[in-house]
């Protein structure tokens, strides 16, 4: 509150603009007692809207405006804004926030879609009292969208977070896909309560259920319906060969994975400089048709390249140093948010996600394109 009031002499602000309104949706909820930096707190049902875009202080702290600030007052308005941000960011509950902001965007997930579940440390968020925060995300592969997320301590606690994250979620008619880790017969049966079908990895953490399919594959997979892919993209050619076993009568352990129909074989032979290298996945699945999996095991990518990747190279979230309180996983939530928006904002031409950006931070008209286009 002092900080505001020596801005507010420095600056120079008329009186009448120094009662600040700070404009909260009525499900946002505070998890410790406000600062008193504000002279009122009006819950609406909805807000003029948080965006994490270039204009803040600090590359790592982003800033947080609720309208958009007089061309006069601009520097305060800025000032004013990253100091806000500061306050709300650390005491916000993510999971209320996350759920207000799903709401808003207002997404539709069409039936048959992809499911894409995995987790990421925000390797920042590493404070005195707490480990860095590991953030387990459910990605919406077709639209760009982070339907929800669930933090936990350390990378191993996911495998017990991934079903209280599916419980969350309307997952009826989708296709839940995850790593080796999620090769989980608990978690699968989560999957199939919501009447979702699965397409899961299948790693050493299922040593002989691996060494039985696996064994299977390398005698009998010519035999096997396939489908091929071949991109050449970045230097480098890439084939993938999908091949599905549909008939799993033989497997003593099928009875044990409910809905279980078939395993699946991904080898990928990539070729760059000169260079081939080969490697091969093996999956469970309750698909039977090979097409059906070799889409869902493509989009499952999605997660890791076009969320994970653009969380850490455009948002640089690994480099922020936030971690007070709830800001690392409230910056978080806020970044997703703002790259599902420029992903789906329309220009007019195709332009990169930082462009957008910072297209947005120059004029006030391309944010509005952002936020309501």
């Amino acid at each position: 509150a002092q900080c505001v009031l020596r801005l507010l002499r420095r600056f120079r602000v008329p009186l009448c603009c120094s009662r600040v309104h700070v404009v909260l949706p009525a499900q946002l909820h505070i998890a410790q007692p406000f600062l008193s930096v504000a002279s009122d707190i009006h819950p609406l049902c909805s807000f003029h809207f948080l965006t994490p875009f270039p204009g803040s202080f600090s590359p790592y702290w982003e800033s947080i405006f609720f309208s958009p600030p007089p061309p006069q007052n601009y520097i305060f308005s800025s000032a004013f804004s990253f100091i806000l941000s500061l306050a709300l960011t650390e005491r916000i509950k993510p999971e209320a926030l996350s759920e207000c902001l799903y709401d808003w965007l207002g997404y539709h997930r069409r039936e048959d879609s992809v499911i894409a579940v995995d987790g990421k440390t925000i390797r920042g968020s590493k404070g005195a009292s707490h480990k860095a925060y590991h953030v387990v995300s459910a990605f919406a592969a077709e639209n760009q969208l982070v339907l929800s997320e669930i933090v936990t301590d350390e990378k191993s606690n996911e495998i017990t977070a991934v079903p209280e994250l599916l419980d969350s979620l309307n997952i009826e008619n989708s296709i839940v896909t995850a790593d080796a880790m999620s090769c989980q017969k608990e978690i699968i049966r989560r999957i199939r309560a919501g009447t979702a079908d699965y397409v899961i990895g299948l790693k050493g953490n299922q040593p002989a259920l691996l060494e039985d399919i696996s064994l299977y594959f390398e005698h009998f997979s010519e035999e096997l319906p396939n489908f091929e892919t071949r991109v050449k993209d970045h230097g480098r050619i890439e084939k993938r060969d999908y091949r599905l076993l549909p008939d799993l009568s033989w497997l003593p352990q099928r009875a044990e994975w409910d809905g279980l129909q078939a395993a699946g074989m991904v080898t990928a032979t990539i070729s760059r400089g000169g260079k081939t290298t080969t490697d091969t996945r093996y999956f469970l699945s309750s698909i039977t048709d090979v097409e059906r999996f070799a889409y869902a095991v493509r989009k499952h990518r999605s997660i890791e390249n076009q969320l994970h990747w653009c969380l850490d190279v455009i948002f640089h979230e690994d480099g922020s140093r936030a971690c007070k309180d709830m800001s690392p996983l409230n910056l978080n939530v806020l970044r997703k948010t703002a790259l599902a928006l420029c992903k789906n904002a329309d220009f007019g031409r195709r332009i990169s996600i930082q462009k957008k950006r910072f297209a947005a931070a120059l004029n006030p008209l391309r944010l509005l394109d952002i936020l309501f286009g």
